[in-house]
């Protein structure tokens, strides 16, 4: 019953990221912003609810296990830039790779994502240092904490400065199907579209939720760590709406918004998550802690370099996939 449960989460997620990404492009549509605003701000943000929802819920109000709330609070903090980075961007190597080839390109619109990428390695590389932090230096930890989220507000502002001219550059989000809840006979308009999101975002929440107790549970069955399921199967989880609807996006190749919504998420996971996890919890070194850091930061870096070069392939992003899978055999094996 338990694995029953934990794949109606599943479903949840799934159908909630649908209802939240038609919802999306609506309201991107209708305030004349960029795709890159729609998919990393507005997007990254929504669908990062369910992933931020799981640390501070184990965290705050878990299990009477103090230790167990940890080790799923920075299992899912770590983990779910490190599916981001690795998983999610092979993904999209496997849903493309028939319509555009090894060869094929992705498209999206540059300074965007180099942007999100920039900010991502940058602030993720602080948190990993963190790491190293004694906590007989909690001043240290918290000031580290509080530049991260500093790091984030500039970040948003950035990126809101650079959207009128992309509107005006033709990258102006775009609505292709009807929105969900007109279909059910409700006036369009923008409280269709709060409704819709605000539906699209309880669904998400809820799925996050009723995942969290599943985990504990599922750990004893399988004769491992909390910490270790937090950071391999949680974020598959809490990380379903950012894979679906980028994936949604990717194959109507609307490339700028799946990969802003990635690397969007990439940035709100990269700086407000870690500094809950660096302010909050142990965040200590361990091996499975550090090998996800240092693959998510190598995920980032390959990312960069081919933008850099010119030019992101579907080929490219195989390599990420093959990172994720590089990580199972260290902290499995």
């Amino acid at each position: 019953m338990l694995i029953v449960f934990m794949l109606a989460m599943l479903v949840v997620i799934v159908i909630a990221a649908e209802v939240f990404v038609n919802a999306l492009e609506h309201l991107g549509a209708r305030l004349k912003i960029s795709e890159g605003v729609t998919g990393s701000l507005f997007a990254a943000v929504g669908t990062a609810l369910p992933e931020t929802m799981v640390p501070i819920l184990a965290i705050v109000a878990g299990t009477d296990n103090q230790t167990v709330n940890h080790e799923i609070g920075v299992g899912a903090i770590l983990g779910a830039p490190l599916m981001l980075a690795t998983l999610a961007m092979g993904l999209l190597t496997i849903v493309t790779l028939r319509a555009r080839g090894a060869a094929g390109a992705f498209t999206p619109e540059p300074t965007g994502i180099r942007r999100d990428l920039n900010f991502f390695l940058a602030a993720f590389s602080l948190a990993a240092l963190a790491l190293f932090v004694p906590h007989d230096y909690p001043e240290v930890r918290l000031g580290i904490g509080m530049g991260l989220v500093l790091m984030y507000f500039v970040y948003i502002l950035l990126t809101l400065r650079a959207s009128s001219q992309l509107v005006q550059d033709g990258h102006g989000t775009e609505a292709d199907k009807p929105m969900l809840l007109t279909r059910l006979g409700l006036p369009a308009g923008m409280p269709a579209i709060i409704a819709q999101l605000v539906l699209g975002l309880a669904l998400l929440v809820a799925g996050a939720k009723g995942f969290i107790h599943g985990v504990e549970e599922t750990a004893v069955w399988l004769g491992i760590s909390a910490l270790m399921l937090s950071l391999l199967i949680v974020p598959i989880a809490t990380e379903m709406p950012e894979k679906v609807n980028s994936i949604l996006w990717i194959r109507r190749r609307k490339d700028t918004l799946a990969f802003g919504n990635l690397t969007g998420a990439m940035v709100f996971q990269g700086t407000l998550l870690p500094a809950i996890g660096i302010m909050l919890t142990p965040w200590d070194p361990r091996i499975e802690v550090l090998a996800g850091v240092l693959i998510t930061l190598a995920g980032a870096l390959w990312l960069r370099w081919v933008l850099a070069r010119g030019g992101l392939r579907v080929w490219h992003l195989a390599v990420n996939g093959a990172l994720y899978l590089l990580y199972l055999g260290i902290v499995l094996g």
